[in-house]
């Protein structure tokens, strides 16, 4: 025993003894709380602070619920395929305008990016204008060359009011249109010369094509 402790009576000392170990067991205590509850931590942090989209896993807008294509509306066959529409007026779409061609070019590459699976993609270009084609245009984006069928809209003005409607529900009017084999608009894409987005939309297409093949007729 020191000189010190002599000067402190002994009931002090064992108090002060008795302090330090409650202090150093609190703080064990606090520390042991601290690392059971890190994991509730960190995902109240994660959700509030770096607050997650969800689930969403595709790059174009789904369209829920789905919106019925009504085969009257075209001479060509829509059931039993996928296809990627858009609507452009012909008289606005030569070859100096890019804007114009922009969503025909990006339609003809999605197709040729899923390689073997282009078969069962058709591309559909609604000529809202029924004016002719630029014969420049038509060497790049017809059936032949680029898997294109041309199609103007229906002519009956009631079949054309639901068409136009179908065709712009939720603003979607000037972007791609992705109608399943049912057929249906189930998905719709912007317009775009991103590189990555384009990346993305590919993947949306792919992962479609790989996991559904219900109702598919390739003939």
């Amino acid at each position: 025993m020191s000189d010190k402790d002599l000067l402190i009576p002994a009931s002090q000392a064992e108090s002060s003894r008795i302090n330090a170990q409650t202090r150093r067991g609190r703080i064990q205590m606090l520390f042991l709380l601290l690392v059971c509850a890190s994991p509730v931590i960190a995902s109240y942090f994660a959700y509030y602070v770096y607050k997650p989209e969800g689930a969403k896993t595709n790059f174009g807008t789904l369209v829920q619920p789905v919106q019925t294509l009504n085969p009257a509306w075209f001479e060509i066959p829509f059931k039993g395929k996928w296809t990627l529409l858009v609507a452009r007026p012909a008289g606005e779409c030569t070859i100096k305008n890019e804007a114009c061609l922009e969503a025909l070019f990006l339609m003809r590459q999605l197709r040729i990016a899923v390689g073997r699976e282009s078969a069962r993609v058709q591309l559909v270009w609604v000529n809202t204008d029924g004016k002719p084609v630029d014969p420049e245009v038509l060497l790049a984006y017809d059936e032949k060359a680029a898997g294109f069928k041309i199609v103007a809209p229906p002519k009956d003005a009631k079949l054309n009011a639901e068409f136009y409607a179908w065709l712009d529900r939720e603003g979607a009017g000037q972007k791609i249109q992705l109608i399943d084999p049912s057929p249906a608009k189930m998905m719709y894409f912007p317009v775009t010369n991103s590189p990555k987005e384009f990346g993305s939309m590919k993947k949306d297409l792919e992962k479609l094509l790989r996991l559904n093949h219900k109702g598919e007729n390739l003939q």
